[in-house]
């Protein structure tokens, strides 16, 4: 993953919207003693390209390290339901250990010690859970999502001079990776006395779809305002719909979180001036590896940053940034 012909293909990889292939955790026991060790990841959704990537760093660690990898996950990033009925069925079913991005990380908490209390490991990956690494679960393998948030509002505050007017989006409540994102950003903005906040107090949903529908009812303050942020894929893509509605692409400095390949358009294209991007390649591999060696007795490092960067034309061909993407 050093060259940008292994960048492209890591970022065509992403590109995939399909549900990712699910794993059974139906049938009893599994990853026994003397076998291969089985790891269920479970992402807090399966629609965003975002999560393409986490599983494609997963099942190289399982390639890499010698585990069996089990992919299942909710629909949507709201399912808090759907998402504590898989982590109970995997624990059911004794895996070897579990990766988990929680979509909640108040709900999520009682199934995961239930899990860890049965013997069965839990790394948590991406979004963060109320609960302590070492005890409740092994490590917090994550972006530094407050880190993050702050970058994004410091580039969006220097695209602005330092003075205008900007709307914050949110994501959702309970999604503790946005909500550190979001308040990064707000963090950020007090360093600009000349910039007001005019909006912060509305939610995107979980879907782009949604998204696209709360920034067509905020169009009014929009067309008020001199820049937008918006923390994760699916607002940014809402967003970028919106305004390409309605007469506004390029009239607002927008800066977006994540890096899908069609977000790299949109950054190319100029619909959007700045995109924070993560790891998630790394994240999926770290987590797997953290699982194994958890398994295995070794000691694990109770949380792990997996490196944010701000990506704009300038640098976006960089060989740090495409050393970013590629998840290496």
């Amino acid at each position: 993953m050093k060259d940008l012909s292994l960048l492209v293909a890591v970022l065509g990889f992403l590109g995939g919207c399909n549900s990712p292939e699910s794993g059974s955790t139906g049938g009893g026991t599994v990853g026994s003693a003397g076998s291969e060790p089985t790891i269920a990841v479970i992402p807090k959704g399966t629609t965003h390209a975002f999560w393409k990537a986490v599983e494609s760093g997963a099942k190289a660690a399982g390639k890499d390290l010698g585990a069996k990898i089990l992919w299942k996950g909710p629909l949507k990033e709201d399912d808090r339901a759907g998402q504590i009925a898989i982590v109970q069925q995997f624990a059911a079913d004794k895996v070897s250990a579990i990766v988990l991005a929680p979509l909640d990380d108040q709900a999520l908490v009682a199934p995961v010690q239930a899990a860890t209390a049965k013997g069965v490991p839990v790394v948590i990956v991406d979004s963060g859970l109320k609960g302590e690494a070492g005890k409740d679960f092994v490590s917090f393998i994550a972006t530094d999502n407050r880190h993050a948030g702050e970058l994004g509002g410091e580039r969006l505050g220097k695209l602005l001079n330092g003075k205008g007017k900007v709307v914050l989006l949110r994501y959702m409540v309970g999604s503790a990776s946005t909500m550190a994102r979001e308040a990064g950003f707000l963090d950020a903005m007090k360093k600009f006395p000349g910039i007001t906040v005019i909006s912060q107090n509305q939610y995107a949903g979980s879907t782009q779809s949604e998204a696209q529908t709360k920034a067509m009812q905020m169009v009014d303050t929009l067309k008020q305002a001199d820049g937008i942020f918006t923390p994760n894929e699916s607002s940014t893509l809402g967003v970028v719909q919106a305004l390409a509605q309605n007469g506004l692409t390029g009239k607002l400095k927008f800066v977006g979180f994540d890096a899908t390949p069609e977000l790299i358009e949109c950054l190319e294209k100029g619909t959007v001036d700045a995109l924070v991007a993560q790891n998630p390649v790394k994240m999926g591999y770290e987590g797997v590896k953290a699982a194994i060696e958890k398994i295995k007795g070794k000691s694990v490092a109770p949380s792990m940053d997996t490196g944010v960067a701000v990506i704009d034309k300038e640098n976006l061909h960089s060989a740090e940034i495409q050393k970013l993407l590629a998840g290496q």
